[in-house]
């Protein structure tokens, strides 16, 4: 089969590889659709994978063309999203369903072969079953979706809260996108582009809402906006130490700061701003990953609730459809960032 192989550090290619095949309590999934992770980027670019050779992607959904030994054969030709955190069963959390919690976890397109290949092997554990009005495209971004939902239901923000959101990627983007369909409608956000701005109005975020840091300091225009109140809830969906200062910065009384974004560096705070958590009383919560256990309260199945009531559009943060044989244009669009982009996504035949 065909797929693209991380062999190393910069190292990475479009070639034939051995075909993948469905071992007991796994099954054959055929790649439909697959999303580039910005994640993705550095680990085929700058840090390399836990080990090579390793074909990436865990954003991806598809289509099941094999079950082997031990699994449900009624997996057969079901169309199929796919979790992709393969967790160990054995650890305190696995034990209490947090599964995304893992001390000893596996995960597909970081640590074993993912879904940038024709063929991936899934464990029968990893599948959610795809109701007829979700597409495939849809279903590829079911991983971000279900992360920016689980940010969300941490720090369980009410329709009354002001909330901020720093960074409009594709995590920032899908947090502003629930917020929305939640009902909240004090939702502001930060961009350093037009194609942002166009962006985030096209999910419903109103145009002066949208705070143009080229022109405006996001802090100083949170504080316009809130009348110097501050925002009770600010989602950091960079990583950045400049950013997680100016969230605590204009957090309210009992603010909540929900950090997401992968941290870019070593992170460290002030005396001063670490005062201002302890006498304001804020909330600093932390998230990387969703909750998957199969249970209909779920992220991954709220996702598909919202997927399938048609209150969510994620296809309106695809930027990019390319085959699969033009995929590697997108690693590089991402990596030289030469044109804007949100979600770049492999469309199989």
């Amino acid at each position: 089969m065909k797929a693209y192989v991380l062999h190393g550090i910069g190292d990475y290619k479009y070639e034939e590889v051995r075909d993948a095949s469905a071992e007991p309590g796994t099954v054959l999934v055929r790649v439909k659709a697959a999303g580039i992770c910005g994640s993705d980027i550095p680990r085929i670019y700058r840090t390399g994978a836990y080990s090579h050779p390793l074909i990436p992607g865990h954003e991806f959904a598809g289509e099941v063309v094999e079950t082997g030994e031990g699994t449900d054969n009624n997996w057969l030709h079901k169309r199929v999203g796919v979790f992709p955190l393969i967790p160990c069963m054995n650890c305190e959390q696995c034990r209490k369903k947090q599964y995304e919690m893992c001390s000893h976890y596996n995960y597909l397109g970081s640590r074993t072969d993912g879904g940038f290949a024709e063929y991936v092997r899934v464990p029968e554990w990893n599948l959610i079953a795809l109701p007829d009005l979700v597409t495939m495209e849809q279903a590829a971004m079911l991983e971000p979706m279900a992360v920016a939902v689980h940010a969300i239901r941490r720090v369980q923000p009410l329709s009354t809260d002001r909330i901020a959101v720093c960074g409009l990627g594709t995590i920032g983007l899908c947090i502003a996108m629930f917020l929305v369909e939640l009902g909240c409608p004090n939702i502001y956000v930060a961009g350093n582009k037009d194609f942002q701005k166009n962006m985030a109005k096209n999910i419903g975020i109103k145009e002066e809402n949208f705070c143009d840091v080229r022109d405006s300091e996001f802090l100083e225009w949170l504080m316009v906006k809130t009348d110097t109140s501050g925002v009770d809830v600010f989602f950091d969906c960079v990583g950045k130490n400049e950013v997680l200062k100016q969230g605590i910065d204009s957090l309210a009384a009992k603010g909540r700061m929900m950090l997401v974004g992968n941290p870019a560096s070593d992170i460290s705070l002030e005396k001063s701003v670490y005062w201002k958590i302890l006498r304001r009383q804020l909330q600093m919560i932390g998230t990387w990953n969703s909750s998957f256990t199969h249970d209909k309260s779920d992220d991954w199945n709220y996702v598909l609730e919202c997927l399938q009531r048609q209150s969510i559009r994620p296809e309106k943060l695809i930027t990019h459809r390319l085959s699969m044989e033009a995929f590697m244009d997108g690693f590089e669009i991402m990596r030289s960032k030469r044109e804007d982009y949100v979600k770049i996504m492999m469309l199989a035949d």
